[in-house]
């Protein structure tokens, strides 16, 4: 569906500085260089994006699982614009401002119980390094020195900063940035999906899942691991949900070899899974919750990790300090926007309309199980992804070379052609993935599932 062409007359100049002067991130340039177009997108309105032709595609993925309250909210930019009008900016490095207060106190009023300590970054990734580097000096401060190791688990996905990328467990994105920071180990995911031993008994694969987390502890030597760093639904992989009483027994383990537990809500939080936090949504309590994109819609940028007063504890006396932290960590344009959208949230009861209509999206995204190019659909509330096959029946996957062709070489391109913009990825084995904004009902649900028949229907003519 196309709106009248309003800005197309600015497109060359705009693709020429993008071709000519903008690095994009995790792209591939090579075809910008040799004149095919850059999608450029305009504007925003609900769940719908614009390009600079004026053509509608739906955000199937929240710009990059972010933009929770859909777009063109006035209200968020009013706050933005009121916040900049009377305190633009000052970093909270030993200072405080109101909006940073008071956004770090409602955020621990619903947070898990005993999180009440809030440390702002500017994003995920910057949450994430600061979750090890606390982890490993509260432990240094509580004599245990040694405690400095970090487990995450093969194919999850933690960040570019070095610390976050050598949690990453994705060797391929951590190759050409090699020697990263040491100490970081990889156990199993929860992708029972891959674990056909395990595929009649979900429980007993996230018990053998949650072991493998032991048995990496104690072969590296309980004295000398200090986290645990997990996604309560892993995203990279394609959305991998937790099996019944993983969580359970990760937290049994943790606090049996005095570990601390990290839940890497980056994607999780802010009513991805239909409640405010992830963990919340398992029935566990971490130590530490790292958080950033839906805490703004994507409005301003903002991250931060939540924490256990426990933990907090060694820094209240004395000279001691956490001696970390970011320039624009708890901006107050930021701070004022995540104010904004948490009573939004409220206002529309954003939690309630997604665990009202999760099932819906499930049984919507199930329907495209008749095609034979769909292996699995999984994922929880409003976070799913569709992994791909070559055959059902035994889950052969495609090649590398398959992959390419099918992913880059067709999908990425088609879907957005066809009016959906969501993530074709390989990272493990192929997937669409999909997080529209919460606000998405069964008419959008309908809209993605029509699009994704047509073009993954094509996609197997093609192969």
């Amino acid at each position: 569906m196309t709106e009248p062409d309003v800005t197309s007359q600015h497109n060359e100049p705009m693709q020429r500085a993008a071709r000519d002067h903008l690095w994009m991130h995790f792209a591939r340039h090579s075809a910008s260089q040799e004149g095919a177009e850059i999608p450029m997108i305009v504007r925003g309105e609900g769940p719908y994006v614009y390009d600079a032709a004026g053509r509608r595609y739906l955000d199937g993925l929240s710009g990059l699982f972010t933009v929770q309250a859909g777009h063109g909210r006035e209200e968020l930019a009013q706050a933005a614009a009121k916040q900049a009008a009377e305190l633009a900016y000052f970093p909270i490095w030993s200072y405080a401002h109101p909006k940073a207060a008071e956004l770090a106190e409602r955020l621990a009023g619903l947070a898990p119980e005993g999180l009440d300590r809030v440390f702002f970054t500017t994003g995920g990734g910057d949450a994430v390094e600061s979750a090890w580097k606390l982890a490993k000096q509260y432990f240094k401060l509580t004599g245990k020195p040694t405690k400095h190791k970090v487990i995450s688990r093969a194919v999850a996905y933690h960040g570019t900063p070095h610390g976050a990328l050598s949690l990453t467990g994705l060797p391929g994105l951590k190759a050409p940035f090699e020697p990263l920071v040491p100490s970081a180990f990889r156990v199993p995911n929860t992708n029972i999906y891959r674990a056909s031993e395990h595929g009649d008994d979900p429980e007993a694969f996230g018990r053998w899942a949650a072991d493998r987390i032991e048995e990496a502890i104690e072969f590296e030597g309980p004295e000398t691991v200090a986290a645990v760093f997990l996604e309560p639904v892993q995203n990279a992989g394609g959305c991998f949900p937790p099996p019944p009483g993983y969580f359970e027994r990760v937290r049994e383990i943790c606090d049996r070899h005095d570990v601390l537990l990290v839940s890497d809500e980056v994607i999780c939080a802010f009513g991805r899974l239909g409640t405010m936090f992830g963990a919340q949504r398992y029935g566990y309590t971490p130590d530490i919750i790292t958080f950033a994109k839906g805490v703004t819609s994507g409005y301003a940028p903002l991250g931060g990790m939540l924490v256990a007063d426990r933990l907090f504890e060694p820094f209240k006396h004395g000279t001691t300090m956490f001696a970390h932290g970011y320039t624009f960590g708890g901006h107050p344009v930021s701070a004022a926007v995540a104010l904004a959208n948490l009573d939004l949230f409220e206002r529309e009861d954003l939690l309630g309309h997604v665990m009202r209509n999760r099932d819906a999206f499930r049984a919507t995204l199930e329907r495209l199980r008749d095609l034979p190019i769909v292996g699995d659909v999984r994922g929880d509330g409003y976070f799913y992804g569709i992994e791909m096959v070559k055959d059902r029946d035994t889950r052969e996957t495609f090649t590398e070379e398959e992959s390419e062709r099918l992913l880059r070489g067709f999908l990425d391109k088609a879907l957005y052609e066809a009016g959906l913009y969501c993530r074709a990825d390989d990272r493990g084995d192929p997937v669409v993935q999909l997080a529209p904004p919460l606000t998405c009902d069964q008419s959008h649900f309908d809209e993605i599932e029509q699009i994704l028949r047509s073009v993954l229907s094509e996609a197997w003519a093609r192969l």
